[in-house]
């Protein structure tokens, strides 16, 4: 159903595809896995075996797309496998373009799709950070995300301060087994929230570039320019969307976009306007296309970089979040750093703070929401939605285990003890996880190899 959807896509104009996996593969768990009833194929495409990479992008030339692949627990994992099929189409590694998730910190502050503890995730995100170096050069190893942090509540000084120190770590942790960093750090890229006060948000964007900037020239010694830059995606803000009047949020999403582009994004994302109440739909997809299409050539906001620079409200705002970002900065340092302050439930709770403060204002009806706590409607007309196939699951289990008896066993056994004794050393896997994928083993079977060595994390945080 993904590869059509990517076909639609393609079809309709878009240049490039991204990728959201269904929550079990997000969890490391394979679509056969009895804690995976009722979600596979839900929320994104279900991916559990290298088989399920090469339906994914069946017909697709790999060469004249990017490919944006949702996924962080089980980045590594989902990278081989993917790499493992360009080889199977014939496509040389240098030609890829794309960009992988692959954030684990955020997930510690906010979403909590994690497996192992801090220090082995990390390890397995620079892992591809070092792998992607030196064998798929035009691809971007992180997309270090805010995206989810403010999902979950936080303001957008949070939003900002948050999303640059795990960059920083991560930057820190590859210099720290030897890396250069004008070797990798091109090719970090960003993902943050597109919100609905437009010039908090440019100034948001345009604080995330001066402090990046200044940390890879002043901090860490960068040298290449590229390495100064922030290149970032921005998607608008799922968590502005509302069930009441659901067409309105339409018009949320145009100023969001307004915003993102404004604020200098390289690429962006226009959610649709049923994704409150279901999937969206193929008429409700092309609407956010069609929005990014419009700003992009009807309006001319594309034609002139940072416009509103010289802004002197925008210069003053951009300045207060620097000065803020800074602060948290500091906070984090005073706490040992950011594992320390992520195992202390730092960010937890001031994102929860920050969450019920902004739920007190709009249930005081200090802050209002169209359609929600003002300008409601007595009756409102349904909204059609999509119908989700409920023999999909079915179908994919079934693939599932078919592959699975075919395959050859005692390989699958051989591959997995490999990755146990590569996961014990300070060896990179990504040719082990590779390897791993070209004999059938599954996400689910890796994840629990590497859980045999690493550990798995309870979540559990002091606050």
């Amino acid at each position: 159903k993904t590869n059509e959807r990517f076909k639609f896509l393609l079809a309709k104009g878009q240049t490039g595809l991204s990728t959201a996996f269904d929550l079990p593969s997000l969890m490391g768990l394979d679509s056969d896995d009895p804690r995976a009833v009722g979600e596979v194929g839900r929320l994104g495409v279900a991916v559990s075996i290298l088989d399920d990479m090469h339906e994914l992008f069946a017909g697709i030339d790999l060469t004249k797309v990017s490919v944006s692949m949702t996924i962080n627990a089980p980045a590594c994992v989902a990278m081989a496998f993917f790499l493992a099929n360009a080889q199977d189409q014939g496509v040389d590694w240098k030609q890829l373009r794309g960009t992988i998730q692959n954030d684990i910190l955020k997930e510690f502050h906010a979403q909590n799709e994690f497996v192992f503890p801090p220090l082995p995730h990390v390890r397995l995100v620079c892992d591809l950070i070092e792998f992607c170096t030196q064998h798929v050069p035009q691809w971007n190893t992180v997309s270090i995300s805010g995206y989810h942090i403010r999902e979950a509540g936080s303001t957008a000084v949070q939003e900002l301060a948050f999303t640059l120190a795990d960059g920083f770590h991560y930057v820190e942790t590859c210099l720290e087994r030897g890396l250069d960093i004008d070797a990798f750090a091109p090719r970090l890229s960003f993902f943050f929230n597109a919100h609905n006060d437009i010039f908090e948000e440019i100034a948001k964007y345009r604080a995330a570039r001066v402090l990046w900037a200044e940390a890879m020239r002043h901090k860490y010694g960068a040298r290449r320019e590229n390495s100064w830059k922030l290149r970032f995606h921005a998607q608008t803000a799922g968590c502005s969307l509302q069930d009441k009047q659901p067409e309105v949020n339409l018009i949320r999403v145009a100023y969001q976009a307004l915003a993102a582009v404004l604020g200098g994004c390289q690429s962006l994302h226009t959610n649709s306007m049923d994704e409150t109440l279901s999937l969206p739909t193929e008429h409700a997809v092309t609407l956010a296309l069609r929005t990014q299409q419009v700003l992009a050539y009807e309006t001319g906001v594309t034609n002139t970089v940072d416009p509103l620079g010289g802004s002197y409200f925008v210069e003053t705002l951009t300045k207060q979040m620097q000065q803020e970002a800074q602060k948290y900065f500091m906070r984090i340092a005073e706490l040992g750093g950011m594992i320390a302050a992520l195992e202390a439930g730092f960010f937890r709770r001031e994102i929860a703070e920050a969450a019920f403060t902004y739920q007190r204002e709009v249930d005081a009806k200090r802050k209002l929401i169209v359609g929600v706590n003002a300008f409601q409607e007595a009756e409102e007309k349904p909204l059609e939605t999509l119908a989700f196939d409920e023999t999909i699951e079915k179908e994919r289990i079934g693939q599932l285990k078919q592959i699975k008896a075919k395959r050859d066993s005692q390989a699958v056994d051989k591959m997995l003890a490999q990755i146990r004794r590569v996961a014990a050393t300070k060896e990179n896997l990504m040719p082990t996880l590779i390897e791993a994928a070209r004999v059938r083993c599954t996400v689910g079977e890796i994840m629990n190899a590497l859980a045999d060595v690493f550990g798995r994390y309870d979540g559990a945080a002091k606050w």
